[in-house]
C-alpha cells in the first residue's frame, strides 16, 4: 500500500509522515510538497505537488492507494479550488481513500469564520467525491503559545480576548498520530471526527506553562475590538484579523467541543500538561 501526504514540508504534514513511517515503513509513504527539496529530510519518496496545479497532482498521485489532504494556508477563497485539484486528481488516479485535515470553529460569527467556511466546503467536496473518506477537525495547536513564551514573559503575561472561554488544545504530534491511524483504520471511513484534547481556559493554560517552564504568567482578557487592533498592528490586517477571530471563537465557546480523538487514534489524547512537557523535552534534545 502506498499512502501520500500533501504539504509534507509543513509542520503538520511532516508530523503525519513521521507517524506513518512508524506504522508502515518508509517504503510505503510518499511525501508531496510544493518545493520537493523541503521534504527530502523526511527520508521517503518525495513528489512535487503545488495546490494550484491539477497537473502536479495528476502525476503525484499515480500509484497511490490513500491520500492525506492537509488543508492549505492560502486565502480562504483560493483554498476551495486548490483542494479540488487534489480531490479530482485522486479520483482520476483511482485513489481509494482520502483523509482531510479540517478545523474546529464557528463558521458564521467571527473574523476566523471565512477560514472555517472554506474548510466546510472542502469537507462537502470530500464527502461527495465518491471515494472512501475520513475528515478530522483539528483543534487549536498548543505549540504557537509555547513558541511565544519569551514574548509573554516580556509582556507580563498572556493577553487576548478569550475571556473565560475554553479551548480544546491539541498538538501537531498528537494529530500526526491520529491521522496515521485514520488513514490505516478503514472502520472509521465516513466519519467526521473532532481531534481535540481537554478544554481549558487561558488562565489554566498560563498555570500549566508556569508549572513546566517555571514562569509566572497570568492571563488578562481585553475586548475583541482592542485585541483585533493590536494584532493587526503587530501582524498586518489579514493575519491579525484571523488571529483575533480565533480568540473571539474561544471566547464564544466555538473551541469547546466534544473530543473524538480516542475513537480516531485508539488512545486517549495527551493532557495539556503532557503536551507542554513533551514540547519542552523535544526542545532540550
Amino acid at each position: 500500500m502506498k499512502i501520500a501526504v500533501t504539504s509534507a514540508s509543513g509542520q503538520l504534514g511532516a508530523a503525519i509522515v513521521k507517524a506513518l513511517i512508524q506504522e508502515i515503513g518508509k517504503e510505503n509513504v510518499v511525501a508531496i510538497a510544493r518545493t520537493a527539496s523541503k521534504a527530502e529530510h523526511l527520508g521517503v519518496e518525495v513528489r512535487k505537488g503545488d495546490y494550484n496545479s491539477r497537473e502536479d497532482f495528476n502525476a503525484a498521485l499515480k500509484g497511490i492507494d490513500k491520500v492525506l489532504l492537509v488543508s492549505g494556508m492560502d486565502d480562504p477563497r483560493k483554498r476551495i479550488p486548490q483542494h479540488r485539484n487534489v480531490i479530482e486528481a485522486a479520483k482520476q488516479n483511482g485513489v481509494q481513500k482520502i483523509v482531510y485535515t479540517s478545523i474546529v470553529g464557528d463558521a458564521e460569527n467571527t473574523a476566523f469564520s471565512p477560514v472555517v467556511q472554506s474548510n466546510r466546503q472542502t469537507e462537502e467536496d470530500v464527502r461527495n467525491s465518491g471515494l472512501d473518506f475520513v475528515i478530522g477537525r483539528n483543534g487549536i495547536y498548543i505549540e504557537p503559545d509555547l513558541e511565544y513564551i519569551d514574548t509573554y514573559v516580556k509582556e507580563g503575561g498572556i493577553i487576548n480576548c478569550a475571556a473565560d472561554g475554553k479551548c480544546s488544545y491539541t498538538s501537531r504530534e498528537e494529530l500526526g498520530y491520529a491521522y496515521a491511524q485514520m488513514l490505516l483504520n478503514d472502520s472509521l471511513n465516513g466519519e467526521t471526527l473532532n481531534l481535540v484534547g481537554k478544554p481549558i481556559t487561558q488562565s489554566q493554560l498560563a498555570e500549566a506553562i508556569n508549572q513546566v517552564f517555571g514562569t509566572e504568567l497570568s492571563f488578562t482578557s481585553i475586548s475583541v475590538e482592542e485585541y483585533k487592533k493590536e494584532r493587526q498592528a503587530a501582524l498586518g490586517d489579514f493575519i491579525g484579523t484571523v488571529i483575533a477571530g480565533i480568540y473571539e471563537g474561544i471566547r464564544s465557546g466555538a473551541n469547546d467541543v466534544p473530543s473524538d480523538f480516542e475513537k480516531a487514534a485508539g488512545r486517549a489524547h495527551k493532557s495539556p500538561l503532557e503536551m507542554i512537557e513533551r514540547y519542552q523535552n523535544h526542545n532540550q534534545e
